[in-house]
């Protein structure tokens, strides 16, 4: 789905007009229209504000153009599975079990990494195959480089 979609869905299921939308991320009801048909988008601060209003990532609401990841621990993110930040705002860089409260869960790649093998290991994938797959995967991910 495009954003235009998306907010018009968004907006209807709430039970609020075009009017009371507008008033409520502080733009005009032509702003409204003009997203709902496809002829603009709405601003960063404007989709923040969507974003909180709607209960949804930004990337859902522009239509979900990136494949999000947690960049701690490689976990794939959807609106249901992304962090928050203290405000209640999306956090779409980390998912809700590695960044909790504004803080990162794990203090080392090797406590994460103990973590996930001791709940990703099964018969089929035994540890060791865990481990090296982690090894490989986690210390590439944008949490870990900072970490260096």
């Amino acid at each position: 789905m495009e954003t235009k979609e998306i907010l018009f869905e968004l907006r209807t299921k709430k039970g609020m007009s075009q009017d009371q939308l507008a008033e409520k991320v502080c733009v005009t009801r032509q702003a409204v229209s003009r997203w709902e048909t496809g002829e603009t988008v709405p601003n960063v601060e404007t989709l923040k504000l969507l974003s909180k209003l709607f209960d949804v990532s930004i990337n859902t609401l522009l239509g979900s153009p990136r494949s999000l990841i947690c960049q701690c621990c490689g976990m794939p993110l959807d609106d249901t599975t992304i962090s928050r930040e203290t405000d209640g705002a999306f956090n779409e860089e980390y998912c809700k079990w590695c960044y909790v409260d504004g803080k990162f869960v794990y203090a080392s790649l090797e406590e994460l990494t103990d973590f996930l093998v001791g709940h990703m290991a099964t018969e089929a994938w035994p540890p060791e195959q865990v481990r090296t797959h982690l090894e490989a995967l986690l210390p590439n991910l944008a949490h870990w480089q900072i970490q260096k």
